[in-house]
């Protein structure tokens, strides 16, 4: 078996199996209605009667709660612990989790203090009577936080906790691989699993379907099952009345496994990785953008981050809220896993039933960073097509001036290249007026309209740009991208650092590529002195 060469190859001749799943998912168990003052204040007054709103009719709610839970763990048998500081939650739980005997059932209820979410009452004045009331407003608190850590026959482990003050506010988080593992075991499909995924499966094809159909309504049948179950905060006649939980997706992970042949392929694939990441002719943290148009107007940071010091080799990939995570999982396989932290980042809400929009968006920036970095070992330009770069042309009777190699503007026009090709709805001038005056280090309004014309005139005619129809965006060719790879990259890995080690003026020879350059140069100097002599 041939050792990889590039990342390009591990992903073609080197993995053995691959599976796209929803990993880990936190959501937010909400009564919408409660999420506002004046919803607030309609609950008591206009649902429960009371002639006013406030905080004070709260705390019954709550202890009553808080009682009921008391309640069921006595009557389950439940243990209920206060979560030690000093511990990772998960760490107490799996501790519990490894011991609980039944298919189904409350494994823990876990104690712990934590800030949420609350409305309080403060006192104001009427100007004109002089009388003061209450009045409600949103605030923060640290309250008591109740962590249900089950079981589920379908969906396997899952924890479920509830504030313990008004409106109740809960939390979900469940892993789409642990639904896939529990569904496979109960359809008789054999598996090895990683810790969070699969090595192999006796039936790779039906894994897959089985976490394609991990849907929304499924998970909001998981939390309608367990909110009977469970002690409830609202009354019958609460729910009846519209008081009920409803979800949306606080964090979604969606992740793409793949299993390689052996460890060694893994380790070649980020040793590509982090070179190319870490050479790309800025400082360690390197922009990249995530498949989504950026204004001046975007919040947070776009860049990559590789980690390599003291931890399992991975790329970060930011954007906005959200990132894409690449690590060797395990020794095993490769993990490609984007995260997104809000939904809005992406233009969709964040409601339970846009999760198939979200998985698109996710499973979509996993497969899109792969093939950038299959790209990126992949550049390969012949003879003739370098010409047709670097010199002038004529094309359709338009003579196009040259892109000159080792010309500063060309170089950076063609790194803004590289940026603009993940960009879905192309570019227009403004950006490349941005964008090439941070590469050249320049203000922006020393670039003139005139010569910004100039410049997409000759990528465009140079074919590394073309103009979207019925409009004045350009989109990067895919000729376009492989040629400003290899130009850049050229440049960077291989003239300026090489240069620098074997120029004359260059200081003390330490490099090897110095001294086979000096000992060469001596070796032609003794041959022409032994020519000389010779005649």
């Amino acid at each position: 078996m041939t050792l990889p060469r590039s990342v390009a190859d591990v992903i073609a001749h080197h993995v053995t199996g691959e599976l796209e799943s929803i990993d880990r998912m936190y959501c937010n168990v909400y009564v919408p209605q409660l999420q506002r003052e004046g919803g607030v204040a309609a609950f008591f007054r206009e649902h429960r009667g009371y002639p006013f709103a406030s905080s004070v009719l709260m705390d019954p709610i709550s202890k009553r709660f808080v009682a009921a839970i008391h309640d069921f763990v006595q009557v389950e048998g439940v243990p209920l612990i206060t979560f030690p500081r000093d511990r990772r939650k998960e760490d107490v739980a799996a501790a519990y989790r490894a011991d609980f005997p039944r298919e189904e059932g409350v494994i823990l209820v876990g104690r712990a203090q934590e800030k949420t979410p609350v409305f309080r009452t403060e006192k104001r004045r009427n100007p004109r009577t002089g009388k003061r009331y209450p009045w409600l407003v949103r605030g923060t608190a640290m309250v008591n936080h109740f962590y249900f850590y089950c079981v589920d026959r379908d969906f396997g482990p899952f924890f479920l906790k509830f504030a313990t003050y008004f409106p109740y506010t809960a939390k979900l988080c469940l892993n789409g691989h642990e639904y896939l593992k529990r569904q496979l075991t109960r359809a008789g499909i054999a598996f090895e699993a990683l810790d969070n995924g699969l090595l192999t499966c006796a039936d790779p094809r039906r894994a897959q379907a089985i976490a394609d159909g991990l849907s929304a309504a499924k998970i909001d049948a998981l939390v309608r099952k367990w909110l009977r179950r469970l002690p409830h905060p609202f009354t019958a006649a609460d729910r009846r009345a519209g008081y009920r939980y409803d979800v949306s997706i606080l964090q979604a992970e969606f992740s793409l496994t793949q299993v390689l042949d052996r460890p060694v392929t893994g380790r070649v694939f980020f040793e590509e990785v982090i070179r190319e990441n870490l050479d790309v002719g800025r400082p360690d943290q390197v922009q990249l953008i995530f498949g989504r148009r950026v204004t001046r107007r975007t919040p947070g940071r776009f860049r990559t981050r590789v980690l390599t010091e003291g931890v399992t080799p991975s790329l970060h990939v930011d954007y906005k809220r959200s990132r894409i995570k690449q690590y060797h999982k395990e020794g095993r396989a490769l993990r490609t896993e984007t995260t997104i932290n809000d939904a809005r980042d992406f233009g969709v809400g964040k409601r339970l039933k846009n999760l198939p929009a979200l998985r698109e968006i996710g499973f979509h920036a996993n497969r899109r960073l792969l093939q950038v970095e299959r790209l990126t070992h992949d550049c390969a330009i012949g003879e003739q097509a370098f010409r047709e770069v670097t010199t002038p042309r004529v094309v359709d009777g338009q003579r196009v001036a040259a892109l000159r190699f080792t010309d500063p503007r060309v170089q950076a026009l063609l790194t803004a290249l590289v940026v603009f090709r993940l960009l879905p709805e192309g570019f227009v001038n403004r950006d490349v007026r941005a964008l090439l005056a941070r590469l050249l280090g320049v203000a922006p309004d020393t670039m003139t309209s005139g010569s910004l014309t100039y410049h997409l005139r000759r990528l465009r005619l140079h074919g590394l740009i073309a103009r979207i129809a019925g409009t004045h965006r350009y989109r990067v060719t895919r000729s376009g991208l492989r040629t400003a790879l290899f130009f850049t990259r050229t440049y960077a890995r291989v003239l300026r650092p090489g240069l620098a080690h074997v120029l004359p003026r260059a200081p003390t020879p330490t490099s090897d590529l110095r001294r086979t350059f000096d000992a060469l140069e001596a070796a032609m100097d003794r041959w022409c002195a032994d020519a000389k002599l010779a005649a």
